[in-house]
């Protein structure tokens, strides 16, 4: 830590809002090369992750992405559903280009597909569901920054932030710590003041919750509609008593001319109509 300036030493705040978010929980495996990383195992498997190494590679990686002059030529990658929302925010606060989901190969390779890019730097969320762009990023020699777990592989990985990437909590806190240094070096933030944008913004949310939300403000928003159907159920409902169509004029002006017994004799069918023509001596002798 002695290292680091003091300007980018990080405040007791920050110590809290890490333990907070449980950035420091790894898995039970450590590899080889996660292995400096970790503080000490506890007595159920559970390796701790140094904090203090955290927050010095996440000062290392906003000084790599700072240095890129065109923040368009970053490009944020997250396979995981827990870190789509966080690189989509992280992406628009630097002017990044994000990526989530699933990642189409060759879209660092070959220039024929439509997603293809160039870009000079690449942010993944996990080494391993990102392993595909990791790759394609080795054959065209592009810087890589990961966020990684302890039992990781970091293959063709330069720069690797050693946290929980594994929790919705963590993975946005990362995020946010990291767009936050990113924008202090920059000079667009002041160190001395707070970032107005709010941690809560770059956690993942359940598709289902968000259903829920949506659903609860449309009924809200809906009462003076849902009190107006009964009355046109009604309506309806007072012409279908009879087997004539219903109009504009209500049921009572198309129903009597329907139940008449002429019209009934004429729209019978093609014999009613061959018999109605000789009716007319018929009619002379009632005269």
């Amino acid at each position: 830590m002695s290292r680091i300036p003091s300007v980018l030493n990080p405040t007791e705040q920050d110590i809290q809002m890490l333990l907070a978010a449980q950035c420091h929980i790894g898995a039970k495996n450590v590899t080889s090369s996660m292995t400096p990383y970790v503080y000490k195992r506890r007595a159920d498997g559970i390796n701790l992750i140094n904090l203090g190494k955290t927050w010095e590679k996440l000062i290392f990686a906003a000084r790599v992405i700072a240095a890129i002059e065109n923040p368009q030529d970053i490009v944020v990658i997250s396979a995981r559903p827990f870190g789509h929302r966080a690189a989509l925010k992280f992406a628009k606060y630097i002017g990044a280009e994000a990526v989530v989901g699933r990642f189409t190969p060759g879209t660092f390779t070959n220039y024929i597909t439509r997603s293809f890019r160039e870009p000079r730097l690449i942010v993944c969320t996990d080494p391993l569901s990102d392993f595909q762009a990791i790759k394609e990023a080795s054959y065209v020699n592009m810087p890589v920054i990961s966020l990684a777990d302890t039992d990781a592989l970091l293959q063709f990985v330069d720069v690797v932030i050693p946290t929980n990437n594994k929790g919705k909590h963590a993975i946005g806190l990362i995020y946010w710590l990291l767009a936050r240094a990113v924008l202090r070096l920059r000079g667009t933030l002041d160190y001395q003041t707070e970032w107005d944008v709010m941690v809560d913004m770059f956690f993942y949310r359940d598709p289902e919750e968000v259903e829920k939300d949506v659903e609860a403000g449309a009924v809200e928003g809906n009462t003076e509609w849902t009190g107006a159907a009964p009355n046109e159920v009604e309506f309806f409902n007072e012409g279908a008593g009879t087997e004539s169509h219903v109009g504009v004029g209500g049921a009572g002006e198309w129903s009597a001319p329907a139940t008449s017994g002429d019209w009934a004799e004429d729209v019978t069918g093609s014999s009613n109509w061959g018999e109605s023509t000789p009716a007319a001596p018929a009619a002379e002798s009632s005269w």
